[in-house]
């Protein structure tokens, strides 16, 4: 009896090897919903600490191929930087950037350099 289980075994890993492995792409575990219609959306944020200098922002708003948007951040120099936009279609991303303030740039102080601690008790 085994060995008829054996020879069958071994039949059926012949037969398996002599045929083509194929590749078949998995399913979609999952149907994307089709989009509805042209995108629509309105979003904006901003970002002020007054402890690290941090201000920064930005809104946009989208209704079908027409967005326009602005963002603006707060520069190293104490200006703030603005940047308005628009992309109509195929028309590109077309910006238009300002500035406010003036850049301040102060006189460098150098700070005292490294002083190694004073050795205590140890000879």
């Amino acid at each position: 009896m085994s060995l008829k289980v054996i020879f069958l075994m071994g039949l059926v890993a012949l037969a398996s090897a002599d045929s083509v492995p194929s590749y078949h792409a998995p399913a979609p575990s999952y149907n994307a919903p089709a989009p509805a219609g042209p995108a629509q959306y309105n979003f904006n944020y901003a970002v002020k600490d007054d402890y690290s200098g941090n201000d920064f922002g930005h809104q946009e708003g989208r209704n079908g191929y027409d967005t326009q948007g602005s963002y603006y951040v707060q520069l190293p120099d104490g200006r703030l930087q603005k940047v308005d936009y628009a992309v109509n279609g195929d028309s590109g991303y077309l910006a238009e950037v300002s500035y406010q303030g003036e850049a301040q740039y102060p006189q460098y102080q150098p700070t005292q350099g490294y002083q190694p601690a004073p050795k205590v008790g140890y000879a």
